[in-house]
């Protein structure tokens, strides 16, 4: 997703002035092509995330397109009185871009697990969330995040499938991606543990359930149509996500379904309200709280059944 990134970037760099990209103090070997072509258009700020948010503001205001980035907590909670009252209030054209979502850094420990960080930056006005679930998700947000007006958290993590799902398959903010079609339930998530679910749907397809896959690469606006569309077709929704259970994907589905009074059932696989004190690859943690593939097959038994 990283790469899918920068190559994006510098692209809209190339023919885009006004493209402006910030980095605190990440990114080395990764961003040295960038800084080399686009040197007036790019800054390391060092490790300083909220001075970085600052001048973020301030070339916004100026009618730049800015672009910041850092590891996910770093690039969010350390600074977030700053997105909020700097960058959000003035409704500037900033892409907060968190490098590592959920337990991509999984070996450096609690500090930089990202497990709270949607529920965050959700809850700020006029903020748009998008954790992408592919590369190549993350390759056409990262144009699309550029022109629109205002605060974006852009959510990437490591690695990521590289091709979309069909030739025809088109990218919009807001807009759910049928990864796999299905008539049983439908399993949405979002960011790169669609793969778990991808594995949880084939294992399913063998034993008989049709699982229903979707990417909501937007948590928000989340896109209700899908999820109304979904829960009258299969009436079993599951959401995954590596992240707490509250505020993320699984609480915005529940809101649509809530206030659409729909005629569903829904089980939200997520982190429980800890801390991830474990320390370890992102595969074994995410088996570690529940969140893998075997326990979206367990989830998707029970649900139908």
């Amino acid at each position: 997703m990283r790469d899918a990134f920068v190559k994006k970037l510098s692209e809209l760099a190339e023919k885009d002035s006004s493209i402006f990209f910030i980095t605190a103090d990440l990114g080395f070997g990764v961003f040295d092509d960038f800084a080399e072509r686009f040197p007036s258009q790019y800054l390391n700020v060092g490790v300083a995330e909220q001075n970085m948010v600052g001048i973020a503001t301030g070339l916004g205001l100026e009618g730049r397109k800015v672009f910041t980035y850092s590891i996910a907590n770093f690039a969010t909670l350390r600074c977030l009185e700053q997105i909020r009252n700097d960058a959000a209030y003035h409704e500037i054209n900033l892409t907060v871009v968190a490098s590592g979502g959920g337990f991509t850094y999984g070996g450096l420990g609690m500090s930089h697990h990202a497990t709270e960080d949607i529920s965050i930056m959700r809850s700020l006005p006029g903020v748009k969330v998008v954790a992408p679930c592919t590369a190549w998700e993350t390759y056409e947000a990262t144009e699309s995040l550029s022109k629109d007006k205002g605060v974006s958290y852009l959510r990437i993590e490591k690695g990521g499938i590289q091709e979309p799902p069909s030739s025809d398959t088109q990218f919009k903010v807001g807009k759910a991606i049928s990864m796999v079609p299905g008539k049983d339930l439908t399993i949405m998530s979002t960011g790169g543990i669609i793969t778990e679910c991808l594995k949880a749907s084939d294992i399913l397809k063998e034993q008989g359930i049709s699982a229903e896959i979707l990417s909501m690469h937007t948590v928000k606006p989340i896109d209700e149509e899908s999820i109304i569309s979904s829960a009258l077709k299969t009436k079993n929704l599951i959401t995954v996500e590596e992240h707490n259970k509250y505020g993320g994907l699984g609480s915005s589905v529940a809101e649509v379904i809530a206030k659409r009074n729909l005629d569903c059932k829904l089980i939200c696989i997520a982190m429980e309200d800890v801390y991830s004190a474990i320390v370890g690859t992102q595969d074994y943690l995410r088996s570690y709280y529940k969140l893998d593939h075997i326990q979206i097959i367990e989830k998707a038994k029970n649900l139908i059944s």
